[in-house]
């Protein structure tokens, strides 16, 4: 079908259904079910005893609907059956999933009608969000759930499951125990609704993804499940580690892919209504903005008020904290509007940020999308920051190459952008016309501050590459830094799990397939790298208790954020003054001790090259002050 007639204002008004009953709507005396599928000859709804398996136990046509939809209701109680729909279309029949599906079988082939009162456990109703107060408050775990606790270190029962991310007292403490340890405000999990490409059938069978292969939008993914054959399951383990995280003061984020489907022609929404929730090519075919063979068309109404319904399903039934969109860019900005729009309805609190890039070109005009350089159309919600990325630790597409705090000439601006969270500031200088590397943030809120995540070298991986033959001690000093210009930069703060004691992954850039060999968190080196640790710990709870680290507004950074003139070459200085403090920051990522001058005060150490805290370590008067090589400085006045 042609992407003029999807696009045009005609089809959208003859078809868009706005009503909140899409999928099976469950009840005691009967199900309602309504699909959308506007250019079908017939629809037909197929109910099997299993989700795997087996024969049809019936079949019942639905009955064409208002705007393009076909429904119909069934009495009686029909909890626990699954279900699939058969559409017709003058080429061709297809029985496909339910786009709406709320429950699943093993594999997400067949739909299972749910009553989802029954999936919520114990004490689910008194659950309650963990204070949260500005997004630049959030610091942010990114972790996969099967990473967590698969490794035999973990102690956990549940290994590599939902229900892992709730023990608590595991050995080393590791899981749950670490996260509250830590002092994370945010835990964002790498996709954990249902994907394609790991089989639930046979899980004792070692398989291993990311999950950026998205199959059922509305339902958390079954090899996390104890049980992936019956549908119920997934769904209240999944709750049950919401609700432990809340219990212990940490928000849960999902990181959630809708640019792409994992199959393009093969995909339920392709045979559900063909070429409508991809994007075409120039040749009819479909555009490859996402890199993995289709994009999906954010910009026609109902794709838009697919994702809509979905997030907002995810934070009402799930309790879900805050969303990472993979490859935002290939969004378009009046869909993310409306997705702040109705979550706000929900939760103001909840976080909204993504990766303001697309992985490849897209028929979306670029001043449409998503992207860094156009998140400030957009409210409350941020993007990723490559550039203080890549200043800190060498461009991720340079494998050999590394950057500020492996000694490398000229990363200075880039450190001190990445310090005002990209705003615009007048100490920094901005290469001229350069919109992308330049004060793209506009506010501190829209701008995500890292060194890494689980995209490309782990930061660890990172440093041996690019600092071969350096001693571990030096490497080790070059991570303190690292970690130390993340927690005291403004923006909102992302750490990826296990830089904090120096995970690597055997120097594998790319490891969404690799085993767990390659991507299992061992938690040995909790104990092996106890220091770094220590010091990761300290400086989120200086975080945590210096508001100057985490400035609400691009004028308060402004006015208050001051860097230092006449600073050796390698080093960044600064001095927040607050209402309540002043606060002093240094990066020394010179291979020398060297001197910068505070302006006089009488200055608590609480940062130095070995520990780092809310604790005073010395006491220092303004004027010359030593810096050691490779690490970071920070004081707060008396």
């Amino acid at each position: 079908m042609s992407p003029t007639l999807f696009n045009s204002v005609s089809f959208r008004r003859r078809f868009h259904y706005s009503g909140s009953d899409l999928g099976a709507v469950w009840t005691r005396k009967e199900t309602r079910f309504r699909l959308w599928a506007p250019l079908a000859d017939e629809v037909q709804v197929v109910f099997y005893k299993e989700g795997l398996g087996g024969h049809p136990a019936g079949r019942w046509s639905l009955k064409k609907s208002r705007q393009g939809t076909w429904a119909r209701a069934l009495e009686g109680n029909w909890a626990g059956v699954y279900y699939t729909y058969c559409v017709r279309h003058a080429d061709r029949i297809a029985e496909v999933m339910d786009p709406y599906a709320k429950a699943v079988g093993a594999n997400g082939v067949r739909a299972m009608v749910v009553d989802l009162a029954k999936t919520n456990p114990p004490g689910w109703a008194r659950d309650r969000k963990p204070a949260f107060k500005q997004p630049t408050d959030a610091i942010i775990y990114e972790l996969h759930v099967r990473d967590a606790t698969i490794h035999l270190s973990s102690g956990a029962k549940n290994k590599g499951k939902f229900l892992g991310l709730t023990e608590r007292g595991l050995p080393r403490g590791a899981g749950l125990d670490h996260l509250r340890e830590l002092g994370i405000t945010h835990l964002h999990l790498l996709p954990a609704f249902d994907y394609a490409s790991v089989d639930e059938t046979k899980l004792n069978k070692p398989q291993y993804n990311w999950g950026y292969d998205p199959l059922n939008y509305n339902v958390p993914e079954g090899s996390y499940a104890t049980d992936p054959f019956h549908g119920e399951v997934r769904i209240r383990e999944f709750k049950q580690m919401v609700q432990a995280l809340h219990r212990a003061g940490i928000r849960v984020v999902m990181d959630v892919v809708y640019n792409h489907t994992y199959h393009g022609g093969e995909s339920h929404f392709h045979q559900i209504v063909p070429g409508y929730y991809h994007r075409q090519d120039a040749k009819g075919g479909f555009a490859n903005g996402s890199g993995c063979g289709n994009e999906v068309a954010s910009d026609r109404s109902m794709v838009r008020k697919m994702m809509v319904d979905s997030l907002v399903y995810w934070a009402r039934e799930y309790h879900v904290d805050g969303f990472r969109f993979d490859l935002m860019g290939l969004h378009d900005l009046d869909t993310m509007k409306e997705i702040r729009r109705a979550l706000d309805r929900v939760d103001k609190s909840i976080l909204l940020y993504g990766e303001g890039w697309t992985g490849g070109d897209s028929p979306l005009p670029f001043k449409k999308r998503a992207m860094k350089t156009n998140v400030r159309a957009l409210d409350r919600i941020a993007a990723f920051s490559d550039t203080i990325r890549d200043g800190i630790k060498g461009a991720v597409m340079e494998h050999a190459k590394g950057g500020f705090v492996q000694g490398e000439a000229g990363f200075e601006e880039t450190i001190k952008s990445g310090v005002v969270a990209s705003v615009k500031h007048p100490q920094v200088a901005w290469p001229k016309g350069d919109d992308w590397r330049g004060p793209w943030a506009v506010e501190p809120w829209r701008c995500i501050t890292y060194n890494s995540c689980h995209d490309n070298h782990a930061l660890w991986d990172k440093l041996a590459l690019t600092a071969k033959g350096a001693p571990e001690s030096l490497r080790l000093r070059m991570n303190k830094l690292a970690a130390a210009i993340v927690l005291t930069s403004q923006g909102i703060s992302f750490l990826h799990a296990g830089e904090e004691f120096a995970r690597g992954k055997k120097l594998i850039e790319n490891s969404y397939n690799k085993p767990d060999s390659i991507n299992a968190i061992d938690w040995r080196r909790k104990e092996k790298y106890r220091d770094l640790l220590l010091y990761y710990r300290g400086l989120i709870s200086l975080r945590k208790a210096l508001p100057e680290l985490r400035l609400s507004s691009a004028d308060e950074i402004r006015r208050s954020l001051a860097f230092l003139p006449d600073t050796p070459k390698g080093v960044v200085a600064f001095v927040i003054a607050g209402a309540k403090r002043s606060v002093a920051v240094i990066y020394n990522a010179s291979a020398k001790t060297q001197s910068v001058f505070l302006p006089d005060a009488h200055w608590r150490v609480l940062v130095d090259d070995q520990q780092a805290g809310v604790k005073r370590l010395r006491s220092v008067r303004g004027g010359e002050v030593a810096v050691p090589p490779v690490s970071a400085l920070v004081l707060g006045d008396e």
